[in-house]
């Protein structure tokens, strides 16, 4: 049964400097107050792994957490480029992490992999893609049985799953409503996995196939309103197109990266941050 506690200690208590973490979440529920968390208590040294990396990954590369980047594409949806992470791979500010791109279809089978403890994805992918000649870790190899050309990567075993979602019950299972992406998968791989919900109910009130992630899947569940925003929430709040817009303007620019991260991360009001979960909450 995982522990109830507050974010600032789970984040201490389950990610450590030199960790290998990984923040899903498929378009909506994004565990943007984890991260930001993380960024607080200074993590540093960090695998950052993660299907889709989008501004989220951009704050903590741009503060220097990441020393490794593990994902599929990478950009701010909708709008463009990632812009602190291209200054960090190009420029190497604040620093230069190492680069493991992959294809969505091999994260997601090396997430697989890692849930069912194999030590390899085997697959069909890469066929005439030139990935593998700035990946070593795409490799290739034949069917033993049909002689058929597959593709094998590494399986993701992350240290740390970091995910959001709906809500929990007072036991610790846990209800994903809408996209579920790998957020299953990814929790399965982990050595250690901490959820933020919106919401913790006595009972889930749900089919019992509903429950996507057990109680006995979970380290750490957290009570974190608003916890996903600015992406969103299926049934809870919506996706804050405005602040996606904002952040391309926000992070073009060094200096004005750094003070937004310092207004409204490092030393972030709570009151603040308890209004903007009232105002979310009369969108749903």
């Amino acid at each position: 049964m995982p522990d109830f506690m507050t974010l600032p200690e789970a984040i201490s208590r389950h990610i450590h400097d030199g960790d290998a973490v990984a923040f899903e979440g498929f378009t909506h529920l994004i565990p943007h107050a984890a991260a930001h968390e993380t960024i607080r208590q200074g993590r540093r040294d960090l695998t950052l792994i993660r299907m889709t990396p989008d501004i989220v990954y951009d704050q903590m590369i741009g503060m220097g957490l990441a020393a490794r980047l593990v994902f599929s594409y990478a950009g701010n949806p909708g709008v463009g480029l990632l812009r602190r992470l291209r200054d960090a791979v190009e420029n190497g500010w604040p620093n230069r992490p190492v680069v493991d791109e992959y294809s969505h279809a091999a994260m997601a089978n090396a997430y697989e992999a890692g849930a069912a403890g194999l030590p390899c994805a085997v697959f069909r992918g890469y066929l005439g893609a030139e990935l593998a000649e700035v990946n070593p870790n795409v490799r290739a190899l034949r069917c033993p049985f049909s002689g058929e050309r597959l593709a094998a990567i590494p399986a993701l075993r992350p240290d740390v799953a970091v995910i959001h979602a709906q809500r929990a019950d007072r036991r610790g299972n846990v209800l994903i409503e809408g996209i579920t992406g790998v957020n299953k998968e990814v929790v399965l791989a982990a050595r250690r996995a901490v959820v933020t919900v919106e919401e913790i109910v006595p009972v889930l009130d749900a089919h019992p196939n509903a429950c996507v992630l057990p109680r006995w899947t979970v380290d750490a569940i957290c009570h974190v309103p608003g916890g996903a925003h600015p992406s969103y929430a299926h049934g809870v709040y919506d996706r804050d197109n405005a602040f996606y817009l904002e952040w391309d303007r926000i992070s073009a620019d060094r200096d004005a990266f750094a003070r937004w991260m310092d207004a409204h991360v490092l030393r972030a009001d709570p009151a603040v941050f308890e209004q903007r979960v009232r105002h979310l909450g009369s969108r749903a």
